[in-house]
């Protein structure tokens, strides 16, 4: 099926279905309050978009676990088309799920950068109080995304083109749709798209996990050993913290965990130069973050492990790290236990390439590599199963057998 196939196939079922097109997530999903289901209306409309054919939900999936949920593009570059054919990004969908968690950007105590959103953590939440929110304004403006000229536009189809204006103006106010209002009525999508994403729905907490905590179900022999690995001898919970109830599994820092270029990110076709800064990129740009630029170049967003395994079913292929560059969790795993053991290949080899010549490629940004917490972990086949088997656990949606 093309993009525009899925594209119309994704408008009718949503119509039909009331844009409940959850995929594995919770059977019987929680009532929304009224800012949530606006949010949600907001999320799945493929109309707020140059050509109306993308929404929010066009690169955040809740059957891939909010994330990128085409299989054939996850398999090689993992970047998504914006609405304008031949549009491109340069990064994979980070998942949406959990995201609401992350604190405004900031410095900590250790000098570390913590919070925000996206995988450089430009959207701070210093704008609207929540990165989240702040997130969710870039990709109506991106010309890579839903390409839309200006924010009057987005605000005009949610006010006088959507189905749910009077929703809008229900939730925000009769005067949020005057026309003098629009950064207000603009701030208020955003908003409106955070608090969906913060809802029950998105952050369900219905994984295998969740429910072992509950005693309502039991890990296997092997997803208890993949924990208790996790725990220590992989070194995991070093940055995807796993204690307490609701565990977030990420500390919303950053990290450069050396991973290879895609050689199949489309980036490359209009910039073979091009070298993902990251965090340091970021920091570059805003003259009282400048001067720790360097610092943290090639730096990205610790990702939830959260729904890290969802998928529609078991041949579908998603993409894990900032670019997508590993297609398994095995190969990932392998990555984090092996880079600094095995030789260095000898190109730019795709993840499959790599595994099958026993070789991982150089980093893609070489400084600032963390090699105190992955590379030479020690751990054998069998521990790296058990790892994977562990993660398999942190799906939402699951139903424990009664």
């Amino acid at each position: 099926m093309n993009k525009t196939s899925k594209s119309l196939f994704t408008a009718v079922l949503i119509a039909v279905l009331g844009i409940s097109t959850m995929v594995s997530v919770a059977v019987e999903s929680p009532a929304l309050v009224a800012k949530e289901r606006l949010g949600k209306l907001i999320f799945f409309d493929t109309d707020l978009s140059l050509n109306g054919n993308q929404s929010c939900a066009s690169c955040h999936g809740p059957g891939a676990g909010w994330a990128g949920d085409l299989s054939e593009v996850n398999a090689h570059g993992a970047v998504y088309e914006g609405s304008i054919p031949g549009a491109f990004g340069d990064r994979k969908p980070p998942s949406s799920a959990y995201a609401t968690f992350s604190p405004i950007f900031h410095m900590d105590k250790k000098g570390l950068f913590v919070g925000g959103n996206f995988s450089d953590g430009r959207a701070t939440g210093e704008k609207l109080g929540n990165p989240a929110a702040d997130q969710a304004q870039g990709p109506f403006l991106n010309p890579v995304e839903q390409a839309l000229a200006t924010p009057s536009d987005v605000v005009t189809k949610v006010c006088a083109a959507s189905s749910y204006g009077d929703l809008f103006k229900q939730v925000w106010g009769a005067e949020a749709c005057d026309s003098g209002n629009v950064n207000m009525a603009y701030d208020a999508i955003a908003l409106s798209i955070a608090a969906y994403e913060a809802s029950p729905e998105v952050n369900s907490f219905t994984s295998k996990w969740d429910y072992s905590l509950k005693g309502a179900a039991k890990l296997t022999k092997l997803e208890q050993r993949g924990f208790a690995l996790f725990q220590g001898k992989g070194q995991c919970k070093s940055c995807h913290l796993s204690s307490g109830k609701n565990a977030l599994f990420t500390d919303f820092s950053y990290d450069n965990l050396g991973l290879p270029k895609n050689p199949e990110n489309p980036v490359y076709g209009n910039n073979p130069s091009f070298i993902d800064s990251g965090l340091g990129g970021f920091l570059a740009s805003r003259s009282d973050y400048a001067a720790f630029a360097e610092a943290n170049k090639g730096k990205h967003k610790v990702p939830t492990l959260r729904n890290v395994d969802l998928r529609p079913s078991s041949d579908f292929v998603k993409a894990f790290g900032h670019n997508g560059y590993f297609k398994t969790l095995e190969g990932i795993v392998h990555f984090y236990n092996t880079r600094d053991v095995l030789p260095a290949c000898p190109g730019d080899y795709t993840e499959a390439e790599a595994l099958a010549a026993n070789c991982w490629p150089a980093p893609e940004v070489p400084e600032n590599v963390n090699t105190a917490e992955l590379g030479n972990l020690g751990l054998s086949p069998a521990e790296e199963a058990a790892i994977v088997a562990f993660l398999k656990t942190l799906s939402d949606g699951y139903i424990p057998i009664k």
